[in-house]
C-alpha cells in the first residue's frame, strides 16, 4: 500500500513537466512554477543528503576457490553501512560468466546491526573456470525520490571441477580395503618387491624370501620384508576431442574419464608416486608437469576443470610425439580415449605402439552401451535388424582394436561408467603388486 507521503512526492514529480509547460506557454504564471520546480529540487536535494551515502557503503565477498559441476555452493556477501541511516530495502544483482547460472535480483529487508548478510548460490553448468564479473547493489532515499547505485567490479575466477567430494572417501575405501586393523594401517609391506627390513621367520610366510646369509651369521632364520616401490610416473592422458566430448548417459565421457581420473590422482598420490595431466585434441594442450605428494591433490582438481571439451578430431601422432618426448624414464600412461572403427584408430594403434617400447600403456575406455542396446534388441522391424547388423559390425571391428592392443602388451580398461573408477584403481594397485613398472 502507498503511504501518503509516497503519493503526495508522486504527485509532485508528475505535475513537473506540466508546470514546466505552463511557464513556457504563460511568462506570468513563472513564479508559480519556479516555486514548484524549486519545492521538488529542494526535496530530491533534501532525499540524496539525508539517505544512505555512497561512501559509507561497503561490501565484503568471500569466492570459494573450487565449485563442483552438478552442485551448488554458497557465495556468502555481506552488506555493510559504516554510518549514517539504513536503506529499508536494499536491491543486489550478481553478474556472472555463461558458465554459471543467472543470478536473480534480490531485495534485501532487516539489518542486523549495521550489517546484513545474504547468500548467493552458485550453480556451474559445466567444467571449466567460471567467473564473477561484478555486484550490483542499490536503493532508495527515505523520501524515495532519489536512487543510488553501487557497482564493485569483482573479476574472480574460480575453477569449476568434476563432483569429486566422494573422491577421498572411496579412495580410501579402495585403498585400505586390504589393511589390517590398528592404530596404523600397513598396507604397504609385505607386497612389491623394494626391500624393507629383516624379520624373523615364521610359520605361513614365504620361504623364499628368506636371506640365508644373515640367518647363518645370527644363527636364526631371517627373512626379508618387501614393500611397495615409490616414486613412479604416472600419466593421464585425457583424449579432450569430438569422441569423448560425447555425452554418455547424460554425462560427458570426458568428464566420466575425469572422475575416475582424479580418484586414481588421489590413491597414487597418497601411494607415493608422481603424477602429471596431458590433453590433447587436435594438438596438445594441457601438460601439467609431475606433482608429488597429498597436498598436490588441489593443484590436480584445478587442472582438470582447464581440460575443455572440443569438437575436433584427435591427432593422435602430434599428441603422444610430443608426450614421449616430455618423459625422461619409464612411466605408467594411462590414455583415456576412445575410437569408432578400425580406420579411425589405424594411427591411435601406430603411436601406442611406439610407446611400448618404453612405456607401460594402460588404454581406459567405456562400453558403447548404445551399440550393445542395438545389437541385442529384438528384430521386430526390418529396421531393427538393419541397425543390429551395423552395430554388430561396429562392435567386431571394436573387438579388433581391443585384440590389437593386447597383443602390443597394453593393458585394457573396458567398463561401464559406473564401474570405472573401481576397475582403474583394482589394475593400478596390480601393476603394482606385480612390479610392472
Amino acid at each position: 500500500m502507498i503511504s501518503p507521503t509516497a503519493r503526495a512526492i508522486f504527485l509532485m514529480l508528475l505535475g513537473l513537466p506540466l508546470m514546466v509547460g505552463i511557464a513556457l506557454l504563460r511568462p506570468d504564471l513563472w513564479t508559480l512554477s519556479a516555486g514548484w520546480i524549486a519545492l521538488v529540487g529542494g526535496l530530491m536535494f533534501l532525499d540524496a543528503m539525508v539517505g544512505p551515502a555512497l561512501r559509507a557503503f561497503e561490501t565484503d565477498v568471500h569466492a570459494p576457490l573450487i565449485l563442483y559441476a552438478g552442485d551448488s555452493d554458497p557465495l556468502p556477501v555481506t552488506f555493510r553501512f559504516t554510518r549514517g541511516s539504513l536503506p529499508a530495502r536494499l536491491e543486489v544483482q550478481l553478474e556472472t560468466s555463461e558458465l554459471l547460472e543467472d543470478q536473480l535480483t534480490r531485495g534485501l529487508r532487516g539489518w542486523e546491526g549495521r550489517e546484513r548478510r545474504y547468500d548467493f548460490t552458485l550453480t556451474p553448468l559445466r567444467r571449466g573456470t567460471a567467473k564473477l564479473v561484478r555486484l550490483w547493489c542499490r536503493w532508495q532515499g527515505p523520501l524515495g525520490l532519489v536512487q543510488k547505485r553501487h557497482i564493485q567490479e569483482l573479476d574472480t575466477e574460480i575453477v569449476v571441477t568434476p563432483n569429486v567430494r566422494w573422491v577421498k572417501d572411496e579412495a580410501v575405501r579402495l585403498f585400505s580395503r586390504d589393511a589390517e586393523f590398528g592404530i596404523k594401517t600397513q598396507i604397504e609391506r609385505g607386497d612389491g618387491s623394494e626391500f624393507d627390513a629383516l624379520r624373523e621367520f615364521a610359520a605361513g610366510m614365504d620361504r623364499r624370501a628368506i636371506d640365508w646369509k644373515h640367518s647363518a651369521r645370527h644363527r636364526h632364520l631371517l627373512a626379508k620384508e618387501f614393500r611397495t616401490e615409490r616414486n613412479h610416473n604416472i600419466v593421464f592422458a585425457f583424449d579432450t576431442g569430438r569422441l569423448m566430448s560425447e555425452p554418455l548417459g547424460g554425462v560427458p565421457k570426458i568428464d566420466r574419464a575425469i572422475n575416475a581420473g582424479l580418484l586414481l590422482s588421489y590413491v597414487s598420490l597418497r601411494n607415493g608416486d608422481r603424477t602429471m595431466y596431458f590433453g590433447f585434441d587436435a594438438r596438445p594442450g594441457l601438460a601439467s608437469g609431475f606433482l608429488s605428494g597429498s597436498r598436490s591433490f588441489p593443484r590436480m582438481q584445478s587442472l582438470a576443470a582447464r581440460l575443455d571439451y572440443s569438437a575436433e578430431e584427435s591427432n593422435y601422432t602430434l599428441a603422444l610425439s610430443t608426450l614421449a618426448g616430455q618423459l625422461e624414464r619409464r612411466s605408467l600412461i594411462i590414455i583415456f580415449s576412445d575410437f569408432v572403427d578400425t580406420i579411425s584408430a589405424e594411427l591411435m594403434l601406430e603411436n601406442v605402439r611406439r610407446l611400448t617400447d618404453r612405456h607401460l600403456v594402460l588404454f581406459a575406455t567405456f562400453e558403447d552401451e548404445a551399440l550393445s542396446s542395438m545389437a541385442d534388441a529384438p528384430p521386430e522391424t526390418t529396421e531393427d535388424v538393419s541397425r543390429a547388423v551395423i552395430a554388430g559390425n561396429l562392435l567386431s571391428e571394436r573387438d579388433v582394436v581391443l585384440r590389437r592392443l593386447q597383443r602390443m602388451g597394453v593393458q585394457i580398461i573396458e567398463t561401464r561408467p559406473e564401474h570405472f573408477g573401481g576397475a582403474l584403481i583394482s589394475r593400478y594397485l596390480e601393476i603394482k603388486r606385480r612390479d610392472m613398472l
